[in-house]
């Protein structure tokens, strides 16, 4: 019997995600590709949109008529009604938002997006989930992201941990792990 742990297992200051050399010890960690969270982030947008329907329905509502001395569209008024579905969807997608993106994520590392396509958000250091607050922070931090022509949400194209800006300032990494 050795005193030794056995090989890959973590110590103190162990990083979870650094390579082994030479390809021994520990299996290294499969960072998401960028076509992967892209579709995560199209599949998150899609029920957005799905969340959003009685907002849809109540802008259709709105009516319209034509200027009869200048030709131009004039709205009018919305009516009650559609006001109260345009809130809805409002209020609906403001929920979904928290729920999916900070609440969700934040506890177990998956969207819905992410969670169909199979990738995780983690603490780079850590390994685990962030947190509802520093997964809300995130969508704050991801600004950065598009502030240089968007340059940040093409980042994880190069990058050797695959990270967008955001994730660089919040020590954050977006790992393949299917749910299961």
């Amino acid at each position: 019997m050795s005193n030794y742990p056995p090989p890959g297992e973590p110590g103190y200051g162990h990083d979870p995600y650094a390579q082994p050399a030479y390809g021994y010890g520990a299996p290294a960690v499969a960072y998401a590709h960028w076509g992967k969270r892209v579709g995560a982030y199209l599949i998150d947008s899609l029920v957005t949109m799905l969340v959003m329907i009685p907002y849809y329905i109540g802008i259709a509502m709105v009516p319209s008529s034509t200027d009869p001395v200048t030709g131009l569209p004039v709205q009018e008024a919305p009516s009650a009604l559609a006001w109260v579905l345009m809130a809805i969807g409002i209020i609906g997608a403001l929920a979904f938002f928290v729920w999916n993106w900070c609440i969700k994520q934040g506890r177990t590392g998956y969207t819905i997006g992410k969670g169909v396509l199979g990738i995780k958000l983690v603490g780079d250091q850590t390994g685990q989930p962030i947190g509802a607050g520093m997964s809300f922070a995130r969508q704050i931090v991801h600004i950065v992201d598009s502030l240089p022509c968007y340059l940040g949400y093409l980042w994880p194209l190069w990058d050797a941990k695959r990270q967008t800006f955001a994730d660089k300032i919040l020590k954050s990494v977006v790992i393949d792990q299917p749910k299961g």
